[in-house]
C-alpha cells in the first residue's frame, strides 16, 4: 500500500513528467506509456516484450511476472536489476531509497497555498475543514487542535443528531422511506435504513439529498455558536466533507 495515496499526483501528470524525462534522455527512443490497472499490466500478456527492469526490492515481482507469462504460454523476460539511489537525508520513519512516499510524508503540515480572503465570508471564526478516510487520523488531529483552543465540530455527532425524533431530518426521512424503518419507540433504526440504501445509488442519493443539507445547516449553526463564544478557529471534522 502506498503512503498517503490522496497525495499521489494524477496519472496524466505523472505520465507527462515521464514523457518529458524520456525525451530529455534520448529523443529517438520509442516508448509506449500505459496506465497499470493491476499489479502486472501488459507484462504478462504482451508477446513482444523481452526484458523487465527491476530493483532489488521488486525482483520477486519480476519473478512473479515470469511465472504468469509461462502460464500464458509466453517466453520468460530477461530481468535486469538496477540499484536504487539512497536518500542520505531520510528520517527514521521514511524509506532509505529516494521515494515519492517520503516526499508525500514531508508535505504533511505544509501550506500548499496561502489562505485567500473571501469578502463574502466573515473573518472570524476561521473555519478549517478536516477530512480523510477511516483511520487517516482526523480524530487525533481534531483533538490536538481542540486542545490548542479551536472549536471542534464533529460531523459524525451531527449525523446522529439529525435523525433523532424532532431532529431536522427525522420527518422527511420517515416520509421517504416508510414507517418500517422505525423502532418500537419511534426512533429511526439506522440498520433498517442502511439496508434500504446499501448498494442502491438511487436510494442513497435520495437519502443524502435529504440529510446532507440538514447536517450542513447544523454545522453552520455550530460555527455561529463558536463565534458567540469568541473562538478564533473552528474545525469541521467530516469524512465526506468534499462530497
Amino acid at each position: 500500500d502506498k503512503v498517503l495515496p490522496e497525495l499521489i499526483e494524477p496519472y496524466e501528470l505523472r505520465a507527462a513528467k515521464l514523457r518529458e524525462f524520456l525525451e530529455d534522455v534520448k529523443p529517438s527512443l520509442c516508448y509506449d506509456i500505459v496506465p497499470l490497472a493491476d499489479p502486472f499490466g501488459p507484462s504478462v500478456t504482451d508477446p513482444d516484450l523481452q526484458c523487465l527492469v527491476v530493483s532489488e526490492e521488486t525482483r520477486r515481482g519480476g519473478e512473479a511476472v515470469n511465472r504468469k507469462r509461462l502460464e500464458n504460454g509466453l517466453p520468460e523476460l530477461g530481468l535486469y536489476e538496477i540499484q536504487l539511489m539512497k536518500d542520505p537525508d531520510h528520517s527514521e520513519n521514511e524509506e532509505e531509497k529516494i521515494s515519492s512516499s517520503s516526499l508525500r510524508q514531508r508535505l504533511l503540515g505544509t501550506l500548499l497555498q496561502p489562505p485567500r480572503r473571501d469578502p463574502a465570508l466573515p473573518l472570524r471564526p476561521y473555519v478549517i475543514g478536516l477530512t480523510g478516510g477511516t483511520g487517516s487520523g482526523k480524530t487525533s488531529i481534531a483533538k490536538l487542535l481542540g486542545h490548542l483552543g479551536a472549536f471542534v465540530i464533529d460531523a459524525d455527532k451531527l449525523g446522529h443528531a439529525v435523525y433523532v425524533p424532532g431532529g431536522p431530518a427525522y420527518e422527511p426521512v420517515v416520509a421517504a422511506f416508510g414507517a418500517e424503518i422505525l423502532n418500537k419507540d419511534g426512533t429511526i433504526n439506522r440498520k433498517a435504513l442502511g439496508a434500504k440504501v446499501f448498494g442502491n445509488q438511487e436510494q442513497l442519493k435520495r437519502l443524502t439529498d435529504i440529510v446532507w443539507p440538514k447536517i450542513a445547516q447544523m454545522a453552520k449553526e455550530k460555527v455561529r455558536e463558536a463565534d458567540a463564544q469568541g473562538k478564533a478557529v473552528c474545525v469541521l471534522d467530516a469524512a465526506v466533507l468534499l462530497e
